[in-house]
């Protein structure tokens, strides 16, 4: 707790124990009506001071009908008709629930506070003569090299140049994983370094790095309120004055009509104000969202609203890109096909010695595959633009490339139609057999795409890629329909043809993490970038951001938005209703000031009980 709550505590209980003293003093004491005031209101100055202040700075500045406006005229107007305990009480029980919500809303925030411990303090800066300064991260240039020891956050995006370690990611990706990180790796800021010495080159500044980003979108997501919320703020500017002139009515017009009874109806109204009070909406709406947002964060889900969260509990249709979205972007040898005669260590080994000179991607995924091929077999390498290289393998001649490289060699080969591209190899004129290398898919893709179908949630691919490679793909993770050979335009062509045949009442989602995927990610209706591998300018364009660059979690995400939404209409549902029911009752006579305690701050407790379920975590899962 922190002090402004220990103190609202300690007065809470002063003030209980005040209200005990004077119930039991005057069930033994006849005092006159004006002994009865004064005893009662110490208990009622020590618990409620601080509210009429409020309601007397409200009234000054303009701002009249709020909470504070409406306890101080139910209670002092119930004390003014003798009803001295239960002005006191409705006072006393206010307050008990004015503590518990701020504590919620505490708790709420301090979830979110966690998130904030990925702040770097300071940079260990590396001098020219190899000292090492602290300085704040704002002063590191890029292209500086920083030191991170065991137990720091690293401060800056930047790549290892020397040392090996393992970073803890939590912080970020919500993963208790360790990754471990080599010379040449790239890595975020935020993680925190377990073991070794990192010396780093920073290769953004502190403002562009993940962490400041990150900070950035969590502190700046409560100003985008949902749909729900702003209804409810505009609900609470005109039900307040509405209850007021009701009351009011209340008050006047019965004994106007049927004559007498002035302090009977004017303690019915008073009890209609207090039950009248907003509060229950007011706190737990907000809180509900603040506590989704919160709990997604923790999750590795960045969402930049409480309107994105609504949006994505509507979610009717998922299209996602392909490469580095639902495959890990990364080329790998799938498979090798040798000829009779060639063990596929042979063939596999002479393909990464052909390649040992290429900077191609497909050639590094060969020399990846076969690490230990000693690269002094290898000489005399010639790179033939569009088909691939020839090479002097242990002084055979070796060709390593596609169709039209056998063909302009005049070498009968077995033609391979696997989804991937292909490597024929040839050595001294023969053909020794074909390589399959193509993008691996990630691990969860399948799951991922099963929890959205689960969800009712139809699955589309977008693609550059060729048809051939997006079909298997798309079988292999059972997506519903599919779109191959892209140009970007023509990625926001389709997205916006799905937009035109998807229900009315559903939202489109489009999860991407290339630059070319901006566009898509903000014609889409939800935008979903992978942050850790995704590019600056998708994180940008995107409304959800996946720190984990994991596909399952858009399912989660998803989960998480229902589960806020529905108690957010459960919060609604039930504190309408029993406020409206209450003040029904009280205006017939039925309901007391105590049923007005239940009604208001009752209520509210019980919606900010049930609004606080969106900070535990594990039931999202």
């Amino acid at each position: 707790m922190t002090k402004k709550q220990k103190k609202m505590l300690r007065r809470i209980l002063l003030a209980a124990a005040l209200t005990l003293c004077a119930a039991v003093a005057l069930h033994f004491l006849a005092l006159p009506w004006y002994g009865q005031l004064i005893v009662w209101l110490v208990p009622y100055l020590v618990i409620g001071y601080d509210v009429l202040r409020k309601a007397v700075l409200g009234i000054k500045g303009g701002e009249v009908f709020d909470e504070n406006f409406l306890m101080a005229v139910a209670t002092v107007g119930a004390m003014g008709c003798g009803e001295y305990a239960e002005g006191v009480a409705v006072m006393l029980f206010y307050q008990i629930g004015e503590l518990f919500q701020s504590y919620a809303v505490g708790k709420s925030r301090r979830s979110i506070s966690e998130l904030m411990d990925i702040r770097p303090d300071s940079a260990n800066l590396e001098q020219a003569d190899g000292s090492v300064t602290v300085v704040d991260p704002d002063e590191v240039a890029v292209g500086s090299v920083i030191v991170v020891r065991p137990g720091e956050k690293v401060p800056i995006d930047g790549r290892v140049l020397s040392g090996e370690s393992t970073l803890n990611t939590a912080a970020l990706t919500g993963e208790s994983r360790p990754r471990t990180v080599r010379p040449g790796d790239d890595v975020i800021s935020g993680c925190v370094n377990d073991d070794g010495l990192l010396r780093i080159t920073t290769t953004k500044a502190y403002d562009e790095s993940t962490v400041a980003k990150i900070l950035d979108l969590v502190e700046n997501s409560s100003l985008k309120k949902a749909k729900v919320e702003n209804f409810i703020t505009k609900f609470a500017r005109w039900y307040t004055p509405a209850v007021c002139l009701a009351a009011l009515v209340l008050a006047v017009l019965p004994p106007l009509v049927l004559g007498g009874g002035w302090t009977v109806w004017l303690l019915r109204a008073l009890t209609f104000l207090v039950i009248s009070c907003p509060c229950a909406l007011v706190i737990s709406i907000p809180l509900t969202f603040f506590g989704g947002i919160g709990g997604a964060s923790r999750c590795g889900i960045l969402v930049k609203g409480g309107n994105y969260l609504e949006a994505l509990s509507h979610t009717g249709v998922a299209a996602f890109d392909k490469t580095g979205t639902l495959t890990k972007g990364v080329f790998a040898v799938t498979r090798v096909t040798p000829t009779a005669g060639v063990s596929e260590t042979e063939l596999l080994e002479t393909a990464a010695l052909a390649e040992r000179f290429s900077s191609h991607p497909i050639s590094k995924s060969l020399r990846d595959a076969c690490p230990d091929a000693d690269a002094r077999r290898a000489a005399d390498a010639q790179e033939i633009a569009g088909q691939g290289v020839r090479t002097l393998v242990d002084g055979k001649a070796v060709l390593a490339g596609n169709a039209r490289l056998m063909e302009a060699n005049g070498i009968r080969y077995t033609p391979d139609d696997g989804a991937g591209s292909i490597v024929y190899v040839a050595r001294d004129g023969q053909f020794l057999g074909s390589i399959l290398i193509s993008d691996e898919e990630k691990p969860t893709a399948a799951a991922a795409m099963q929890d959205l179908r689960r969800q009712g949630v139809r699955t589309v691919m977008l693609t550059g890629d060729s048809p051939a490679v997006a079909d298997k793909v798309a079988r292999e993770l059972g997506i519903d329909e599919v779109h191959a050979g892209l140009l970007p335009a023509d990625k926001v062509h389709q997205v916006e043809t799905l937009l035109e045949h998807k229900p009315a009442d559903k939202m489109l989602v489009f999860a991407g993490d290339g630059i070319n995927d901006a566009p898509v990610l903000m014609r889409a209706d939800i935008g979903i970038a992978m942050g850790a591998l995704g590019s600056d300018a998708a994180i940008e364009a995107a409304d959800v951001v996946l720190m984990d660059d994991d596909p399952a979690k858009i399912g989660l995400a998803m989960r998480i938005a229902r589960k806020c939404m529905a108690i957010v209409y459960q919060n609604i549902v039930f504190a309408l209703g029993v406020k409206f029911l209450c003040l029904f009752l009280s205006a017939v006579g039925v309901a007391n000031m105590w049923w007005a305690v239940f009604a208001d701050v009752g209520v509210m407790v019980l919606a900010v009980l049930n609004a606080t379920r969106m900070l535990n975590v594990k039931s999202y899962q």
